[in-house]
């Protein structure tokens, strides 16, 4: 008689049959750097994460090496805003120096760097806008200025999370055309429209000044749109695929996943993390079971790459540090 049950004895036989296998070398775990000295602040919205200065960031690259993470994405919150986004693309500005330092801290951790204009344009919307509508291509050369800057910067992987039409298209040329063409791009492929992304914006200061965000990002009810783009991308140059979110896209990450070759990023956003966090200190779930669970989800759907929030408290876990 078939028993299923049979392989579920005992946690021996339970992880020799395991078919989703969480690591560390999974995970992508972002920074938010800030201009100032001497700041090491714990953001509101994204409890047990922090804005740092350029200065600060010595100790807490050393503990992410340590833990295993081999790889940050940055996010910068600039101290000017514009119409155009200059510092977004300033050799000086704030990601460009956190990618020198992190450097010169540990020339071995992998950076790769968010490419947008919402946090460093006045307006709040990721381009160039022509009576309050982003006028697409003008903003495909600001972003290429952007993505420039980071490889010139020491950068050694540029992710677009703007949803312009053929962005990773000019990117490529640019950075080709510069010298840059061993610089890889993971592209925001499938990035919607979601109410989950709160507590980012209020971390980098990044929320639209008026409307939204809804004719650029993709609607959230639509699947084969998420493969178009996904496809397009991918003919455009993209190293690397990510669908963002996550935990209410697993459809769309295992969709990805299946009518692709490349490896495929999920995006475990912010108030995916925050819902958790706030769950656990009112005592509703056990956080650390309820977070590998979460990301096994999302390595189960099809992930390859896994940026997360949870990271750092996960790579403890997977080493049995906690």
């Amino acid at each position: 008689m078939l028993r299923p049950r049979r392989l579920r004895m005992n946690e021996g036989i339970r992880s020799l049959v395991r078919e989703t296998t969480l690591n560390v070398n999974d995970f992508i775990y972002p920074l938010f750097v800030v201009e100032g000295e001497n700041i090491k602040k714990e953001i509101e919205t994204l409890p047990g994460v922090y804005h740092f200065s350029v200065d600060m960031l010595e100790d807490e690259i050393k503990e992410i090496k340590d833990l295993g993470i081999k790889s940050i994405i940055l996010f910068g919150v600039p101290e000017s805003k514009d119409e155009v986004g200059s510092s977004a693309y300033d050799n000086e500005g704030i990601v460009q120096r956190a990618i020198r330092k992190v450097k010169e801290i540990d020339k071995d951790m992998f950076v790769v760097t968010d490419v947008c204009m919402c946090q460093y344009t006045s307006h709040g919307h990721c381009g160039i806008l022509k009576d309050k509508y982003v006028d697409n291509d003008e903003t495909l050369e600001y972003l290429s200025k952007i993505a420039l800057s980071h490889a010139v910067a020491g950068a050694d992987m540029v992710a677009p999370s703007d949803m312009m039409d053929r962005r990773i298209e000019a990117m490529r040329n640019t950075l080709d055309d510069n010298g840059f063409e061993n610089i890889s791009i993971m592209s925001y492929s499938a990035k919607y429209a979601s109410a989950f992304y709160g507590p980012f914006r209020a971390a980098a200061n990044s929320a639209p000044g008026f409307g939204d965000r809804k004719t650029y990002q993709m609607d959230p009810a639509n699947r084969l749109e998420a493969v178009k783009e996904v496809e397009l991308d991918l003919l455009e140059g993209a190293d690397i695929v990510m669908v963002k979110p996550a935990l209410a896209y697993l459809d769309i990450i295992r969709e990805v996943k299946d009518m692709t070759n490349v490896p495929v990023a999920a995006y475990n956003v912010s108030g995916e993390y925050a819902m958790i966090k706030a769950a656990a200190k009112a005592g509703l779930v056990n956080e650390k079971n309820i977070i590998l669970e979460t990301l096994t989800s999302i390595k189960r759907a099809g992930a390859d790459i896994i940026i997360t929030y949870h990271a750092k408290e996960a790579a403890k876990w997977l080493k049995g540090e906690i």
